[in-house]
């Protein structure tokens, strides 16, 4: 389509209004699930979206935001706050995480962008190391695609790799491990026939080594950096092979809890540890169990354990694992290219737009909304308000962040009648949810509630129409449980917290003043999520949406 006239040019719903203020509001982190004591939404006072829930049933609903319904490879996957506001602003469903590695591969062009050039530039003096999952599971990563990334980087000119292999078990069947390691030895071997010098260096099961997440045991992470960065691990072998069989027959031992081991040479000298010069990759595309060891490999200032020795490396993630740190700030497939967004269509169509919300939330509502895009599409019809995060305190510390400042700004840019659509996203329920700090999770879900009241106040005054939604669960359940539900303890009898998203559906609400009697949701969507809400904020704005958009979740009956 080109960038003006015609080939932007909506069409006019034949039943619903055009000119009313829309607000579209995400809260971050506020999924749905039954009320008990962990569910921070469910204790918190939250009169505002109990009230809408408790409203009329053809006017709130729940939608997907996990899995297959962002684009994620399967419905383990949880959603996460990057994919969840692709979907939300792009209106349909594209690729992320498996899917986009396999397409960067197949296709070669993940050779060609800048994160592989990164590496590359290492490739002449230093030496190439992989570090990841080694299994089939499909969850955090796929062996195949190691074997394709191995292929490639020697094509490439890589003249030294090093694999520090996780085992898995947990994925995939315990005792696997041996006949992956084995699949890796053969495809190295053949590299190495080729004059490539290519070798496993390192290893350890994925929940002992390397693959800790939310922060919960650095040690884990520390165990990996000794085999992996310093080449000291309690266990030498000169085999990979052996070395998994070998610890296997420890008492109690199983490939997800497989010790840390490394490869050493007929002198009983380490065969590939990380030196100053080497590039560094983390071939798992699943963000969660890498972040920690992300952050190890790339920050200066890290203090979590004593590193010993920090090697001056080009690192690149598989992919970015966290939008909203940036890290690692080099990775080798990007996000999605996402065209004809919502946002642009609507701004095309006439209508001005306000977006809003806190640093750490800001580029959510823009640049992800947007397709992965900076900037504004017309600057005279667009306004951009990006309200500054507390710095230097974790977020329980205030735990209403900026909820009301986002929404006090939100609603004077209503109240100005500038704007025919405002989108904001409060982030108190994620960010707050995140430290798993419950109490502080309580309070936050009541600021964000706050704030909705505020914003849905001026929607009454003006005479607007509002889109309450979010982008994937968090605050709804802050407990690790077990297979049937139960609340996980740890050794100390104490409650295992958990804080991470979740795979739980979100709530979405439609309603105010500017509503016609008739609109209501769907009932033949059973299945929507949240690429259906953008066909569904542009009909409220008297829009068709594009055919190729996911369907709307509203239909107009005549009363």
């Amino acid at each position: 389509m080109g960038s003006s006239g015609d080939a932007w040019k909506l069409k006019d719903h034949p039943k619903l209004p055009k000119g009313k203020t829309v607000a579209v509001i995400v809260l971050d982190g506020w999924g749905e699930a039954k009320p008990n004591e962990y569910n921070a939404i469910s204790v918190a006072e939250t009169p505002v979206m109990d009230s809408l829930k408790k409203g009329a049933p053809e006017h709130w609903r729940l939608i997907k935001a996990h899995g297959n319904a962002v684009g994620l490879p399967t419905e383990d996957d949880m959603g996460n706050s990057e994919v969840g506001h692709n979907a939300l602003g792009a209106g349909r469903i594209f690729a992320q995480g498996a899917k986009l590695v396999d397409q960067a591969l197949a296709s070669g062009k993940i050779y060609e962008g800048e994160g592989f050039k990164y590496i590359k530039e290492c490739f002449d003096k230093g030496t190439l190391h992989l570090i990841g999952l080694l299994s089939d599971g499909g969850v955090h990563s796929r062996l195949d695609q190691l074997l394709l990334l191995l292929k490639g980087a020697a094509e490439h000119g890589a003249k030294r790799i090093r694999v520090h292999a996780l085992t898995d078990g947990r994925d995939v069947l315990d005792g696997s491990s041996v006949g992956f390691m084995e699949t890796l030895e053969n495809t190295l071997a053949k590299l190495r026939e080729q004059g490539v010098d290519a070798r496993v260096a390192s290893g350890g099961g994925r929940m002992y080594v390397t693959m800790d997440r939310y922060e919960n045991d650095w040690d884990v992470v520390k165990r990996g950096w000794d085999a992996q960065v310093r080449g000291e691990a309690p266990f030498k072998f000169k085999d990979p092979v052996e070395a998994i069989k070998k610890l296997r027959q420890e008492p109690n031992a199983n490939d997800q809890y497989l010790a840390p081991f490394v490869i050493v040479d007929d002198k009983a000298k380490p065969v590939g540890p990380i030196l100053d010069g080497d590039a560094v990759v983390t071939f798992n595309f699943r963000a969660d169990r890498m972040v920690m060891l992300a952050k190890a490999l790339e920050y200066e200032n890290f203090d979590k354990f004593d590193r010993v020795r920090v090697p001056k490396i080009h690192f690149a993630g598989m992919l970015q694992y966290d939008g909203e740190l940036k890290l690692p700030s080099k990775y080798l497939v990007s996000p999605p290219e996402i065209g004809r967004t919502s946002g642009e269509y609507l701004v095309r169509n006439g209508i001005r737009t306000f977006a809003c919300s806190e640093t750490v939330k800001f580029g959510h509502v823009t640049f992800f909304w947007n397709g992965n895009r900076s900037g504004y599409f017309d600057e005279k019809l667009e306004e951009y308000v990006e309200i500054p995060s507390d710095s230097g305190i974790t977020f329980n510390v205030k735990p209403k962040m900026q909820a009301l400042e986002i929404a006090e700004r939100t609603r004077d840019a209503i109240l100005s009648h500038k704007f025919d659509q405002v989108r904001l996203n409060i982030p108190n329920g994620d960010m707050v949810g995140h430290t798993g700090d419950i109490k502080a999770t309580i309070e936050a879900c009541k600021a964000a509630d706050d704030g909705v009241k505020m914003i849905l106040d001026a929607i009454e005054q003006v005479g607007g129409i509002y889109l309450v939604t979010a982008d994937h669960g968090n605050a709804e359940d802050m407990v690790k449980r077990n297979k049937k539900g139960e609340p996980l303890l740890d050794k100390n009898g104490n409650i295992q917290i958990l804080t991470s998203h979740t795979c739980e559906p979100v709530p979405i609400a439609i309603g105010g003043p500017g509503l016609i009697p008739g609109v209501r949701f769907r009932t033949d969507l059973p299945t929507g999520g949240l690429a259906n809400v953008a066909a569904t904020f542009m009909n409220l704005h008297g829009f068709e949406a594009p055919s190729d958009y996911e369907p709307t979740l509203i239909e107009v009956v005549d009363n």
